[in-house]
């Protein structure tokens, strides 16, 4: 006999409603079948009596039939019966299906890849909202300025008006009566003074008209400030309104956070990475395997990491946790400790976790100046996209991150904290064993590196400062933002990333157009020219090439070998020419001219190959940047 089936968990508990219809079951199915029960005899032949017999077969028919309730008694069982049974159905299926594991234990083990894609979908859905509710706050905030400024002018125009009341109001009551009233001064006796005294009365009644006007523009603009008040409480309500919205999405960002568990948080952690090219990828994957290893540990010794308000006081920490110590012996606010076997082992805050793994799904993202997600990232869009996706709203800048959150000695580096360097110009999440995974203009794209020299680090789950935190001093590095290399003297190698010529993935690039994409900041000077090129001729730029992998590339040159370059050594292989139509294609053109004044602006050249009267004339193609 095969054994009870057992379950980890309780079955779920009947609600009254369901008990109450499994009763009524249970008594209907013992009511029909229980032994004893009247039931309808059999009817036996009666003797035959030729006339008798078939008189009363005829009054039989005559008459309807009366069933008596113990006839019926059983057919209604059975009706009832079918009614409950389908009213049981999901009562049925919760006591003889396997019960479920509750969320947070076996469940998540079972298919946290699954967990992780949901809730991805579920924190980017909440980070859009919460972007789309600060938009709607910083209309609302604008609202509110102008309405503000709105009852300040009313406010103006009528303390101007009170004055000009007032003024008048004091003249007249400084007045005598004649000077009030020159028709007094009309006099029978002195008849050549009357034209005189008639226009005096005339001046003075303009002057009361005067008056009157000005009592009622004074009453209108204290209704107009009235109204400008209301303005103002309304755009107020308004902000706020949004505002507090927009704190809600936040805190149910955390909340979601708060309840990934480490195995779901590791499988997070790989689920949008892009490929990267030689030791770049290496290193990548090693990082990646180390933070996926650390979050393995930590499920595997029932490890769930607390909330980061739990965490922040060394002093007050959750059961089973311990204060972490730095070198010197001094306790580390924001993370704690706890005994994984028989040593002590560093747990961040689920938003910590959750910030972290967001940052490493970006590997392999390309880099584009103040693009922050979801498909390209600088590095302060990096950071405040991944901290975004953790519950926590950071300015967009480095130099802002800096300024916003509290600041932590290089001794109390924590995984997670934001490494500010280069003079507050770039930023990075670190990731311990030194080193940070960034957005990085000098490669191009998101991946690991060494953590800098000169860093500076904060953390974002501490209280922020009372005061904004001082800039930091200019760096001699001399290199841009997020690591940008300064611009070259003269003309440069097109490769970029590692790549080979023509084996860049889609993913590392940026569309242009339809069918069309370039490295990045190509396509940010391709975008920006575009626009300048439409606003001359009212029509887009036409392109019939931009990024041609090395199929495509071996494609061409079978068909125009005249034309087109060895494959694997296409500037087009960088992602980093185009081809244009539309008047472009064609020396002397209006179009083509504007092309040789302007396209140097954005970055793109004609090269000398290409040009009129060069080595193979190409109109049309055009290379971003002086490239060898």
């Amino acid at each position: 006999m095969p054994a009870p089936r057992t379950s980890a968990s309780p079955r779920r508990e009947l609600t009254a409603r369901e008990a109450e219809a499994l009763r009524a079951l249970l008594a209907a199915r013992a009511a029909a079948g229980a032994p004893g029960a009247p039931r309808p005899s059999a009817a036996r032949p009666a003797p035959r009596r030729k006339s008798s017999a078939r008189k009363r077969k005829q009054a039989a028919r005559r008459r309807p039939a009366v069933r008596t309730p113990r006839e019926r008694g059983p057919w209604r069982a059975r009706l009832l019966l079918v009614g409950l049974a389908t009213l049981l159905v999901p009562v049925l299926t919760v006591l003889l299906a396997p019960a479920t594991s509750a969320p947070g234990s076996a469940g998540v083990a079972a298919d946290p890849a699954g967990l992780a894609l949901a809730a991805r979908s579920t924190l980017l859905q909440d980070a859009d909202a919460y972007r789309r509710l600060q938009a709607e706050v910083t209309a609302r905030q604008a609202e509110l300025q102008a309405a503000v400024e709105a009852e300040r002018s009313a406010r103006a125009a009528v303390a101007t008006e009170q004055v000009t009341v007032g003024s008048a109001a004091a003249d007249l009551y400084r007045a005598s009566a004649e000077t009030r009233m020159p028709v007094l001064g009309l006099s029978a006796d002195a008849p050549d003074t009357t034209p005189d005294v008639l226009y005096r009365q005339a001046l003075a009644d303009r002057a009361a008209g005067d008056r009157e006007a000005a009592v009622v523009r004074a009453e209108r603009a204290e209704a107009a400030v009235q109204d400008a008040a209301a303005r103002v409480a309304a755009a107020q309500d308004a902000v706020d309104a949004a505002t507090a919205q927009a704190r809600t999405v936040l805190a149910g960002v955390r909340d979601t956070v708060d309840g990934l568990g480490p195995a779901v948080a590791a499988q997070l952690a790989a689920l949008d990475t892009v490929p990267a090219a030689g030791a770049q990828q290496e290193r990548n994957t090693a990082a990646l395997l180390r933070w996926q290893s650390y979050l393995a540990e930590l499920a595997a010794a029932g490890i769930a990491p607390p909330p980061a308000a739990a965490l922040a006081d060394p002093a007050s920490l959750p059961d089973g946790f311990s204060p972490a110590l730095d070198d010197a012996g001094q306790a580390v606010p924001g993370v704690a400790w706890a005994v994984v076997g028989n040593r002590p082992v560093t747990v961040l805050p689920a938003e910590t976790v959750a910030a972290v793994s967001s940052a490493l799904s970006r590997l392999g993202r390309p880099y584009a100046a103040g693009a922050a997600g979801p498909d390209a990232f600088d590095c302060g869009g990096l950071t405040a996209s991944a901290w975004l996706l953790a519950g926590y709203d950071l300015p967009a800048t480095a130099a802002g991150q800096w300024a916003a959150a509290a600041v932590v000695p290089a001794s109390q580096l924590q995984v997670g904290d934001l490494v500010v360097s280069d003079g507050g110009a770039d930023v990075a999440v670190h990731l311990g064993e030194g080193e940070v995974v960034g957005a990085s203009a000098a490669t191009y794209q998101v991946g690991v590196r060494p953590l800098p020299g000169d860093a500076r680090a904060v953390r974002v789950t501490l209280p922020a400062p009372a005061t904004p935190n001082a800039p930091l001093p200019a760096s001699a590095s001399g290199l841009g933002a997020c690591g940008a290399l300064p611009a070259p003297a003269g003309p440069v190698s097109p490769a970029w990333g590692g790549w080979s010529n023509g084996r860049i993935p889609a993913e590392a690039l940026c569309p242009v157009a339809r069918g069309h994409a370039l490295r990045c900041d190509a396509a940010a000077g391709y975008a920006a020219m575009g626009r300048a090129y439409e606003a001359a001729f009212g029509s887009p730029l036409c392109i019939t090439d931009s990024y041609r992998s090395l199929a495509a590339q071996v494609d061409a040159f079978r068909r125009k070998p005249a034309l087109a370059a060895v494959p694997g050594t296409s500037n087009h292989g960088w992602a980093l020419a185009v081809d244009l139509c539309g008047g472009i294609d064609v020396a002397g053109t209006p179009q083509w001219t504007w092309m040789t004044e302007h396209a140097g602006r954005f970055g793109f050249v004609n090269p000398d190959w290409a040009q009129p009267g060069g080595e193979k004339p190409e109109p049309w193609h055009w290379e971003f940047g002086a490239l060898l």
